[in-house]
């Protein structure tokens, strides 16, 4: 089947080579702008895209499309994976000038950003990880120490010659006039390319971005595998999608709950000023009860409201455990059944959840965070775990039959 086959080790020559930006033949006056997205994994990436793609817009100049940064079990250095891997480029023109950095790098650098003159911009310095590279005298943003800095910039051949600190300019383009001062600091004829060491935006993602999720779209690929796994795969009808985030990873960075009033994504459930509630253990870590009493509670929910669209099937997306033989069981009864992906595939997962029926994610992850909001472009219900509290939900439905 086409779904068990996509293994990016065959086409990503491909999507290199054949690329949906249309390569500009001249150069952007207004200058260029890119970035290594080199914080977290593929959730805290696509965060940061979107704020990048608004900062780049503000302040007018082309964005240069990074690679998705990757990390792969045994392997010491990142892969970086071209924009088009998974998205169109296409959708995105619509908002803003883009090109992806093969592009770049292949037709324009040459011209618009010569080796001579490749400068890296951070906000301020940052110490190298080997100490005989600080110079007190000659501070240094040192773009490409570590991982995934250094493989991020080799994938292209890129050294920087120089750095330039940009405090204390930010990037928040809503809330003020920083794009102005932006532009004054660092006009294009003298700044062509602003190269930044990490991304341009804040994480987790502004409220004002998250409207710019529509214009990233999985390219056929992805789109078309998602449509044969449903249709293949699952039994005839609606299904529900679920993310199950419950590594040990996560599990250690639950612990900071007690400790904080937001965790990575938990704004999109509990406002950005947590004006729907505060942080609590079961939202970051639900126990395996709670997640069957929820998904029960939700097909019982659409039964009973949407009674000829009946849930027939539950599809789990997860980074550890898909619990499918303890869901199996609590849904025998009702004559639904569980699935997941025969390899893992985090990108097909996310393309397979963006299409179920109802959704139901992690408040905390921002891999949750990127289902939800493209859900939320095409009005797909989603659903948090553990989301509002249970006491609080009970006393509502006790309050409304009253």
């Amino acid at each position: 089947m086409q779904w068990l086959n996509l293994k990016l080790n065959f086409t990503l020559l491909i999507f290199i080579l054949i690329s949906s930006t249309c390569a500009n033949s001249g150069r952007d006056p207004n200058g260029y702008l890119t970035y290594c997205p080199c914080m977290g994994r593929f959730g805290n990436q696509a965060d940061h895209f979107l704020g990048s793609l608004a900062f780049a817009k503000a302040l007018n100049r082309t964005l240069i499309l990074p690679p998705w940064v990757e990390y792969r079990q045994g392997e010491l250095r990142s892969r970086q994976v071209p924009f088009n891997a998974y998205f169109e480029v296409k959708p995105l023109l619509e908002y803003h000038r883009v090109l992806t950095m093969a592009d770049f790098m292949w037709h324009l650098a040459d011209d618009v950003w010569p080796e001579s003159e490749r400068v890296s911009f951070c906000y301020m310095e940052r110490k190298s990880l080997q100490k005989e590279k600080n110079d007190p005298e000659k501070p240094n943003c040192h773009a490409k120490d570590g991982n995934p800095f250094g493989p991020f910039w080799d994938t292209f051949h890129i050294d920087f010659v120089r750095s330039e600190f940009y405090g204390p300019l930010h990037f928040d383009v809503h809330h003020s006039e920083v794009a102005a001062k932006w532009q004054a600091n660092y006009p294009p004829e003298t700044w062509p390319v602003l190269a930044f060491t990490g991304a341009p935006a804040s994480f987790p993602v502004q409220l004002e971005n998250c409207q710019l999720q529509k214009y990233l779209q999985w390219n056929s690929r992805y789109r078309d595998a998602a449509r044969e796994f449903i249709r293949e795969q699952l039994p005839r009808g609606a299904f529900v999608g679920l993310h199950l985030r419950n590594g040990i990873d996560w599990v250690r960075a639950c612990e900071h709950v007690k400790d904080s009033q937001h965790l990575f994504a938990s704004p999109q459930c509990l406002g950005y000023k947590n004006e729907r509630g505060s942080l609590y253990p079961e939202l970051c870590m639900p126990s395996k009860e709670s997640i069957v009493r929820q998904l029960k509670r939700t097909i019982k929910n659409v039964r009973q409201t949407q009674p000829n669209n009946e849930i027939r099937s539950v599809f789990v997306a997860s980074d550890s455990n898909h619990m499918i033989g303890e869901l199996n069981s609590a849904l025998s009864r009702m004559g639904i059944s569980v699935h997941k992906l025969p390899e893992d595939d985090p990108y097909l997962d996310l393309a397979i959840l963006g299409q179920s029926n109802h959704f139901i994610g992690n408040c905390i992850s921002s891999y949750s965070a990127f289902v939800k909001r493209e859900r939320d472009v095409y009005g797909f219900p989603s659903y948090f775990w553990g989301f509002p509290k249970e006491k609080d939900r009970q006393q509502t439905k006790a309050h409304e039959e009253l």
